[in-house]
């Protein structure tokens, strides 16, 4: 379980050399890949840049340039030299959500737009949940009501606008919308949980027609993955009821899983596609690992581990951050903060750390991934330079980048639950107040491309 592989290489190698391109057409201030969606270019967690940092310069990264924001759970993303990101504001009464646009090198704001949005049944209220995905020089943004814009991204000019909780009658998960939206070819795909058969629903990119709807099912808080099974591309949704393996073009459904939720739907982490295999994971529900056929659009359970409790936990019940799976071993972070190292044949716990964030309901943990190690975003807002194997967790070092507030968890000293955005050697990361960019680059290679 060691080599991971491109959903669509002809999109993604076209998105590389669009980013070479616009770094050429800029004196080669930027450089290294975009983070233009979800968990970063193919939705994996990995970020594949080079000469990066082997240890931090002190307990606090500098930071580049930050930028005045409000609250919200959505990250960060960023594109050809843009960094977007979403947020809630209540100003005298009015409730609205906005979206703004950041020089990704500068920090300098680009434009903004805000729409008005009460949040009359949204529970834990702070704001977006979905990140922005950014396409082809525009960007698409749902927000947790539903309603999802189409905008340029070099001007913020909507191109469309659709209002699917009216139009698809969306029965409305207790902590509103979370899905970040997929875009497959001419596509933008959203998980909604919306009414008729219309959980899941492809939109037309450019126009914001309805190409497809499937299942009845309601919604969860996880976004979709595109993975490559059989030869062919296969959508895989996690619902609020199972998960599934649908035609990217048709929504026909290929093959499920059931995965009734314990107590209420608390699915929210995104599903993990490694080689034959995808890793599901819940608070409530334990953990799940699935094997995929390779020659037919089938799938089977492995094994599944849940345990008794929140506390008493058998495996691993992550609260909403993505685990993963490398050499045959599965790492991520427990409902209470525990670092847990399993074994992937079985699910057998391997080693477990407690040290690494405080043991409180909901600690969570973001992992991403590089050549040769694991970059750790605490949600105390911090980043650490880890090693992880199945010996055990080695701490390189750790730094502080951006202070947790407590517009989104109103508890302890506040959280950072929003995941970073790793893009040009630098992290981009926010709070309920404020978006902060600081370098990760090597020495010697912001030296090489400062003298460019």
């Amino acid at each position: 379980m060691a080599r991971w592989t491109l959903t669509d290489s002809g999109d993604f190698f076209r998105r590389v050399a669009a980013a070479v391109l616009f770094c050429l057409a800029t004196d080669g201030v930027l450089v290294g890949d975009d983070w233009p969606q979800w968990r970063g270019p193919t939705r994996d967690g990995i970020w594949r840049e080079t000469d990066l940092v082997e240890s931090f310069p002190g307990s606090q990264l500098p930071v580049k340039w930050k930028a005045d924001i409000s609250s919200g759970y959505s990250g960060p993303t960023v594109a050809e030299g843009r960094v977007v990101v979403s947020d809630r504001l209540v100003d005298e009464g009015r409730q609205v959500e906005r979206v703004h646009c950041f020089d990704a090198m500068t920090g300098e704001k680009k434009w903004s737009f805000a729409y008005d949005c009460p949040y009359d049944d949204v529970g834990y209220p702070a704001g977006p949940r979905g990140s922005i995905t950014l396409d082809d020089g525009n960007g698409y943004f749902l927000g947790a009501t539903g309603h999802l814009h189409c905008f340029d991204a070099a001007t913020g000019a909507i191109v469309w606008h659709r209002d699917l909780r009216d139009e698809w009658r969306i029965r409305m998960p207790n902590w509103g919308i979370a899905c970040s939206p997929l875009v497959h070819g001419r596509l933008v795909i959203v998980q909604i949980g919306g009414s008729d058969g219309a959980c899941v629903v492809a939109l037309d990119k450019l126009t914001g027609q309805e190409q497809w709807r499937a299942l009845p099912d309601p919604a969860s808080y996880s976004s979709p993955i595109m993975i490559r099974q059989a030869d062919r591309d296969v959508l895989v949704v996690w619902t609020g009821a199972r998960v599934v393996g649908l035609d990217p073009l048709t929504g026909q459904l290929h093959w499920h899983v059931p995965t009734p939720p314990q107590r209420f739907i608390r699915a929210c982490a995104s599903p993990v596609w490694h080689e034959d295999y995808l890793l599901l994971s819940c608070f409530f529900n334990g953990t799940r690992l699935l094997r995929l056929s390779r020659d037919r659009l089938a799938v089977e359970t492995v094994w599944h581990r849940a345990g008794r409790s929140e506390q008493e936990t058998n495996g691993l019940h992550t609260n909403f951050a993505e685990p993963f799976l490398r050499d045959g071993f599965l790492y991520g972070v427990d409902s209470y903060g525990q670092l847990r190292c399993l074994d992937a044949r079985d699910g057998r716990r391997v080693w477990e750390n407690l040290e690494v964030i405080p043991q409180r309901r909901w600690s969570t943990l973001r992992f991403i991934r590089t050549t040769d190690r694991t970059w750790i975003f605490t949600d105390q807002g911090e980043l650490i330079i880890a090693r992880l194997s199945p010996e055990g967790y080695k701490e390189v070092d750790r730094a502080r980048v951006i202070q947790p507030t407590r517009v989104q968890l109103q508890r302890r000293h506040g959280v950072c639950w929003a995941h970073p955005a790793f893009a040009y050697g630098h992290i981009f990361a926010r709070n309920d107040k404020e978006i902060v960019c600081c370098q990760l680059h090597s020495a010697e290679s912001q030296s090489r491309d400062d003298t460019r």
